[in-house]
């Protein structure tokens, strides 16, 4: 039996949660291996942030549940892989002073008849206890990992695994209705019969899933390894620039046509441009069925990709809520501030600074400004030549939560001007077409405002003048005080005109006292 604490208790799984204490939040590595159908993965979060970073992640394929549907035993071949990669795992959490380790096992381990005893092995050989989770957990715990990136998800949280497939409806911060299926590919490969009989099996599942679950909202959230390698092929029929899977968005009708292409194409070719592993594109063509018949059943308006899943949903697990609270962006871009940054607590004092000229910004713009801020200086120690795309590179392509793709370029951009008065001939160019030219132009914005307000002064701009827009007039004008008066030089005065020109605006300079 399962000795570990009740995940629904007062504390959940690890008890007291990690994150009272702000300086175990700061410190504490938290580890998660994945025992899953197809693969075992180990992650180890480092520090206890609302947007964790990953300071270790290791994946085996292990296909622990491979033929599981016909023998009703774990596939021994598989078993002795994960068995393999969990004594590495306990060896390796030990050298990072890992403690304690979750190690979580669903569908295969749950369901076949030789999953107590493997359970045991593993406990008597890596110091290990799996914690054998249900379908309804998968799914809760799935859904919450979802949360941790998306605080405002509202929809269906689709996980598919192995030999299962979970959903789970969202809204509010919370978890609601759960259900799963048995519509893991590997569980779809003992189906006998004809591909059409496959389809009407597939389809009369879905559509008791749906009865069942009884969505409230037309967004559908993918987890898992099958979707991700569908929505990678969808990015790469498309000719879409940006190949981050997290929060990449897509419609239906599009989609349709990709699950078309793969069905049509060369898997062993499609294996190799995209870069997917054999074991995990031999899974692909059951999983375009199932998505195939979820989209015509379900009728989403729009079908998005989560990178997070069971595991941050562990660690999510164990946020108190006013944790939960926080803007994972934010709280990123604090992070990489404090750890990063020249001057630490620079960035609120830059974005006061310049918050005269964003007044009227949605709140949507408003959380991109401020994290443009705290991100605005964690770049300086690359070389100057290539300061500007290596901002650019770091927010598209770090791993963030809440923030969309349109953000992250947009965030991209407005660094990049942070550094660069120019964006033509950039090797990023093909980027920017996420964003209309009026994004475009804003990003440029509050790149520029972020060059002058950063060199300004170094200590606060506050203390050396104010900034004030007036857009029906169309004037920028710079109130200098007697200290900002002798900071106001050449450079600064460069910088403050480009600023002017970008707003299309005349500049204007006063001085107090």
């Amino acid at each position: 039996m399962n000795d570990l604490p009740d995940p629904h208790d007062e504390f959940g799984l690890l008890g007291r949660p990690l994150f009272e204490d702000p300086s175990a939040r700061a410190l504490s590595r938290v580890g998660v291996v994945d025992v899953g159908s197809n693969s075992v993965r180990m992650v180890v979060f480092d520090g206890a942030a609302r947007s964790p970073a990953y300071f270790f992640n290791e994946k085996i394929m292990c296909g622990l549940g491979q033929g599981l549907a016909e023998t009703n035993r774990l596939n021994p071949r598989g078993r002795e892989r994960a068995l393999a990669a969990l004594k590495r795992f306990a060896l390796l959490a030990r050298g990072m002073k890992v403690t304690p380790m979750m190690v979580v096992a669903t569908a295969a381990v749950r369901e076949a008849e030789d999953g107590p005893d493997f359970q045991a092995e593993v406990l008597r050989e890596t110091g290990l206890r799996l914690w054998v989770i249900d379908g309804d957990e998968e799914a809760r715990l799935s859904a919450q990992g979802v949360l941790l990136g998306w605080p405002d998800a509202r929809g269906i949280v689709c996980d598919i695994g192995g030999n299962s497939m979970e959903l789970a409806r969202i809204g509010d911060g919370k978890v609601g209705r759960r259900v799963t299926s048995p519509l893991g590919p590997f569980r779809l490969q003992q189906v006998k019969g004809t591909p059409k009989e496959r389809q009407a099996h597939i389809s009369r599942i879905i559509k008791g899933l749906k009865d069942t679950i009884q969505p409230d909202h037309d967004r559908i959230y993918l987890v898992g390894g099958s979707w991700r390698v569908i929505a990678r092929l969808d990015m790469e029929r498309r000719g879409y620039p940006l190949t981050v899977l997290h929060e990449y968005r897509m419609l239906p009708r599009s989609l349709m046509e990709t699950l078309d292409w793969i069905e049509a194409g060369d898997l062993a070719a499609l294996r190799v441009r995209t870069g997917t592993s054999p074991e995990r594109m031999e899974l692909v063509p059951l999983a375009v069925e199932v998505l195939r018949e979820l989209i015509r059943i379900f009728r989403p308006k729009e079908i998005d990709v989560s990178s997070y899943g069971i595991r941050e949903g562990l660690l999510y697990e164990q946020m108190p809520p006013r944790l939960r609270a926080r803007d994972p962006l934010i709280e990123a871009a604090r992070m990489a501030e404090a750890t990063s940054a020249r001057s630490p607590g620079f960035g609120k004092k830059l974005h006061q600074f310049l918050s005269p000229l964003f007044k009227n910004a949605p709140p949507d713009r408003q959380r991109l400004i401020r994290a443009a801020c705290l991100l605005h200086d964690t770049t300086w120690r690359a070389h100057p030549d290539y300061r500007a795309e290596m901002c650019f590179d770091n927010a598209t392509r770090a791993n963030l939560g809440g923030l969309d793709h349109p953000g992250r370029v947009f965030l991209g951009l407005a660094l990049l001007h942070r550094y660069k008065n120019s964006r033509s001939g950039s090797r990023l160019e093909p980027l920017f077409r996420l964003l209309s030219e009026e994004q475009i132009l804003e990003a440029e914005v509050l790149g520029k405002a972020m060059r002058f307000g950063s060199m300004f002064s170094i200590e606060d701009p506050s203390t050396a003048g104010s900034l004030k827009f007036m857009p029906k007039k169309k004037v920028l004008e710079l109130t200098l005080t007697p200290e900002g008066t002798a900071l106001y030089g050449e450079v600064a005065q460069a910088r403050f005109k480009s600023l002017a020109a970008a707003l299309h605006a005349t500049p204007q300079v006063k001085t107090t006292g």
